[in-house]
Formats: structure tokens, sequence, C-alpha cells
């Protein structure tokens, strides 16, 4: 069944690419999807576990690459649970699970191999300028995190930062 997508507009809102920037990405995706499949297929006869040739078995819900390639956009560009991911795809929730699991790491070698994915670890103030080649503003997103207090008297107030809690 798959995302039912009928303009260019909803493309974006669903997957949160244009059509233009999804169909170059597909191929390589598709690429990477087949030669991690033949790795786990000679796993699979080195180990003795393997027990098809490769495409024998039931297709499942998403057959083709391009029903696979959206699966996976439409999850990381709108967070749903793995129950409501699996009604959008007409699947169980397991079965939506193990297909997210699948497909994830492929998009990241894809997203890697077509050199789009951002930078997720930097340890020096160099690799951080580096990596904003040239912005002029840098905004950070934090949340505050709850603190594990001490039960010793003295050792709370060392940490005391001075805020009340607004809340009693």
């Amino acid at each position: 069944m798959g995302l039912q997508i009928r303009d260019d507009r909803q493309m974006k809102a669903l997957t949160g690419l244009s059509q233009d920037q999804f169909d170059p990405l597909l191929p390589f995706f598709s690429t990477i999807y087949e030669t991690t499949q033949q790795k786990t297929y000679a796993a699979g006869v080195e180990s003795g576990t393997r027990r098809r040739k490769p495409g024998g078995g039931s297709k499942g819900k998403l057959p083709t690459m391009a029903e696979k390639l959206p699966f996976v956009l439409y999850y990381y560009k709108t967070y749903p649970t793995c129950d409501v991911l699996g009604t959008h795809f007409a699947m169980a929730r397991s079965k939506a699970h193990e297909n997210l699991h699948k497909l994830s790491p492929i998009l990241y070698d894809t997203l890697v191999h077509l050199d789009l994915m951002p930078y997720r670890e930097l340890s020096t103030p160099e690799e951080l300028k580096a990596a904003l080649r040239g912005g002029d503003r840098l905004l950070i997103d934090a949340t505050e995190r709850a603190y594990h207090r001490s039960q010793d008297d003295a050792k709370q107030r060392e940490h005391y930062s001075g805020k009340k809690n607004s809340i009693r």
C-alpha cells in the first residue's frame, strides 16, 4: 500500500524531500540495499542458516525500493510510533519496527555515501568551525535535565543554584 503521494507539496510534507530531491536518492539507496542483502545472504550461506535463494519467500508490504525509501523517510520526518507507522503502511507494528531497523542503516549509509549526512561528533573547536563552513550564527537547543541531589546537606548547599521551584 504505502503512502499515496499526490503532489510535490505532499511529498515534502510526508518525507521532507521534494520529488526532485527524492529521485536521485533512490538509485543509491537501492544499490546499498542490494549490497546489504547480498552480504546477509552470503553470511547465511556460510553459517548454514540460509533456507531460500535471494528473492524467495513472501514479498512483504514494501516490495519495491520506491516504497521502502518513503517508509523510512516518513518515519524520520514525522517520528510516529510503530503503531501509527504500521497503520499508515498497512502492516503490523512489529513489522513496521523490523522494517525501520532494517532500512535506517541503509538510509544512513546512503546519506554518508552522498556526503549529505551532517557531522555528529566534533571534538575540537576547529572541527566545529569547519563543520559550520563560515556560518555567522549558531543556535543551540538545550533541555534542562533533572539532577540527582545528594542526601548530604553540605553537598546539597554546595550544588544549589539559587533557583527556587515554582511548583510546590
